[in-house]
């Protein structure tokens, strides 16, 4: 599909030196799409006028990659991760409303309890999150919501991709230096490969973005779901198949941010639209060939 197609000015890419930024940055260069990078502090979602300031060129998509990812850190720095993943999110969906811009934003698996028995669709009640980073998270998907403009609010979980900090990496790295690893079990999601996230992300982008009313979520994750020890399982037996991963509760391992136990998110939306998503299997050995 021609660039064209998703707009005429160049797509504006907000935190393309994250992880899912880079990912996306790759991507668009790859297709022939111009885009326009900026990081922080070249934005600050937590400042109108520096929101107002990059939204002054004329754009017809924003991809907003920023996020506060600290999910520990939020326990103690609650205000902080909300100036970015809540409030700073009404800030840009207030300036995309103004533009007419289309806004994709990325939430979390974390909005929800966690105490669900079945994949979460997108329409359900996202209740008590167990943790700040969630409920910052949800303040954002909020105020997305009520700004008025039109967005495609994409939910993912448990990120991964040949660079940047993630659980992939560090359980690599760790097997290749250990002969046992202990991992969580009792904590059930679905695996995101963020190459995988970026082209499902475009998809979406350009199936939605000359709908001039698109008010729409969706859950975007690879395929399949496990818990924390099987993927780690699957990791290890990949990069050093001599060390052993063995199962413990979430309890043994006590952190300053409580975990969703269920928070696998039902993708059946998203692939009516796009076309089944990657398992997480074949995802994860095409990452890990090309670890960083």
């Amino acid at each position: 599909m021609p660039a064209a197609e998703i707009g005429t000015a160049p797509l504006l890419l907000i935190g393309a030196d994250g992880m899912l930024g880079r990912a996306f940055s790759e991507l668009l260069t790859r297709e022939g799409i111009a885009f326009r990078p900026l990081c922080y502090p070249e934005i600050d979602l937590t400042r109108g006028d520096s929101v107002g300031q990059a939204m002054a060129a004329p754009v017809n998509v924003v991809v907003n990659c920023a996020a506060w990812t600290d999910v520990d850190g939020a326990e103690t720095r609650e205000a902080d991760a909300t100036a970015v993943n809540g409030t700073g999110v009404g800030l840009l969906a207030a300036a995309c409303a103004q533009q007419g811009a289309l806004l994709v934003h990325y939430s979390t698996d974390y909005v929800f309890s966690g105490e669900a028995s079945a994949p979460y669709p997108v329409d359900a009640a996202t209740g008590e999150p167990v943790n700040a980073y969630g409920r910052s998270k949800a303040l954002g998907e909020k105020l997305l919501a009520a700004s008025g403009c039109r967005y495609l609010l994409l939910r993912t979980s448990w990120l991964y991709a040949p660079w940047a900090k993630n659980f992939v990496r560090t359980i690599a790295e760790l097997a290749k230096k250990r002969d046992r690893l202990r991992v969580v079990e009792d904590q059930w999601g679905r695996p995101t490969s963020a190459e995988h996230l970026a082209r499902a992300s475009l998809a979406l982008v350009r199936r939605f973005a000359g709908d001039a009313g698109v008010r729409r979520t969706f859950h975007v994750t690879d395929g399949g779901s496990c818990s924390w020890f099987e993927f780690a399982r699957a990791i290890a037996a990949q990069v050093a198949p001599q060390c052993q991963v063995d199962p413990c509760l979430a309890t043994e391992f006590p952190r300053p941010a409580r975990r969703p136990r269920y928070s696998v998110l039902d993708i059946s939306d998203t692939e009516a639209v796009v076309g089944p998503m990657p398992q997480w299997q074949d995802n994860l050995t095409d990452v890990l060939r090309r670890l960083e």
